[in-house]
């Protein structure tokens, strides 16, 4: 194998698939990349075999072949070098010779065949995407997935695909983000599949904010190819919670609320809470949302802020760090919330209409916390 490529170009695709390498693997394969010559580019893979990544880079090829390299030595090795162009060469003993101007090094690496195939998709049931609508769903369906994994299959993302639509929902029992983004197929895709957070991380990592993505949808495995690189991942075995039954059919109370002023002041009153469990009190009066809180080793706060609303005083309490994960991966102007009384979860719906909010948007679903 003989090819030489743009010292750059390698550098930045090595980073991008640092993160799955296998670094506490006990097979040593897994903390190598594999390294394949064809044509006029090279194709490197990195995969944890939870986790798969395959990227490209263009790369003039004098002789085709593959090899495997110790993915970090040799990422950091390509990043100190400070030639525009580099040459890389392998033969049948695995040593790989990386040539940079007058500077010469030798790798050791292992065995292309041992290193761990990324599956067949040939078979698989696929669809295109736009990859700013799968990157945005992701974002803010990531951040309510479960991480004690109490229940494993709260440690992923659900995709639901059906009707021409992609659904994306997380939750970790206490809040819960859905989000949606149009497909497009040629023949008709229904699914329930559960996406590790691994894979939702990288695919947020790695995609666009342009550009079409092609998904491919397999009984035990999901792949996302982009236009720069291809994310493989396992899925989570098991049944997903029926969500629907969590998200409110009706609530009492529709609010607009400003989400700056709102994370301004939910941020000056959570100070006055003593630790991640304590609630924020909501309370809905005349004209009026006030939000308070106290600990008595700390003291007390409280603060309001103008809105419309007439009618009888409400109190509903809810957990400020929670609440502002979901102001944060807002981006309008005003939120909507609806609540219907302190028992009952509220719903945060990031727009700026008046209408009434329905379970077949994007919304975010948040539990109340006891009012002391």
């Amino acid at each position: 194998m003989k090819f030489s490529l743009s010292r750059q170009d390698l550098a930045n695709l090595l980073t991008r698939l640092q993160s799955v390498i296998g670094q506490k693997s006990t097979l040593p394969i897994l903390s190598n990349i594999l390294v394949e010559a064809k044509g006029n580019e090279v194709i490197l893979t990195a995969t944890d075999l939870t986790v798969g990544m395959r990227g490209i880079c263009s790369a003039k090829v004098t002789e085709e072949g593959a090899t495997t390299l110790p993915a970090r030595r040799l990422t950091q090795l390509v990043k100190e070098l400070t030639t525009p162009q580099i040459e890389i060469q392998s033969g049948s003993d695995q040593v790989t010779q990386i040539i940079a101007n007058r500077s010469r090094f030798r790798l050791n690496g292992l065995s292309p065949e041992e290193f761990p195939a990324l599956p067949n998709l040939s078979e698989a049931l696929r669809c295109s995407i736009s990859q700013e609508d799968l990157k945005c769903s992701l974002q803010r369906t990531a951040f309510t997935v479960s991480r004690e994994g109490v229940q494993y299959v709260l440690t992923g993302v659900l995709l639901k695909v059906a009707s021409g639509m992609a659904t994306f929902v997380g939750t970790d029992g206490k809040r819960l983000s859905k989000a949606h983004a149009k497909i497009e197929a040629k023949d008709p895709i229904e699914g329930n599949y559960i996406l590790p957070i691994k894979a939702v991380e990288e695919l947020v990592r790695n995609l666009e904010d342009e550009g079409e993505a092609t998904l491919y949808l397999l009984p035990d495995r999901v792949a996302v190819d982009s236009s720069s690189i291809l994310v493989v991942s396992k899925l989570l075995d098991g049944e997903f919670p029926d969500y629907q039954r969590v998200i409110p059919n009706s609530s009492a109370l529709h609010l607009e609320l400003h989400r700056e002023e709102l994370t301004t002041l939910l941020r000056q009153v959570s100070l006055f809470t003593s630790d991640s469990s304590q609630p924020v009190r909501f309370t809905f009066a005349d004209n009026e949302l006030s939000l308070s809180a106290n600990a008595m080793d700390i003291g007390e706060g409280k603060v309001s802020m103008p809105v419309n609303y007439q009618g009888e005083k409400l109190d509903i309490a809810f957990n400020p760090n929670y609440f502002l994960d979901i102001l944060r991966h807002c981006d309008k102007e005003t939120v909507s919330l609806d609540v219907t009384d302190a028992f009952n979860p509220g719903i945060i719906v990031d727009k700026e209409s008046g209408e009434s909010i329905t379970t077949e948007e994007d919304l975010f679903v948040l539990m109340p916390m006891r009012i002391e």
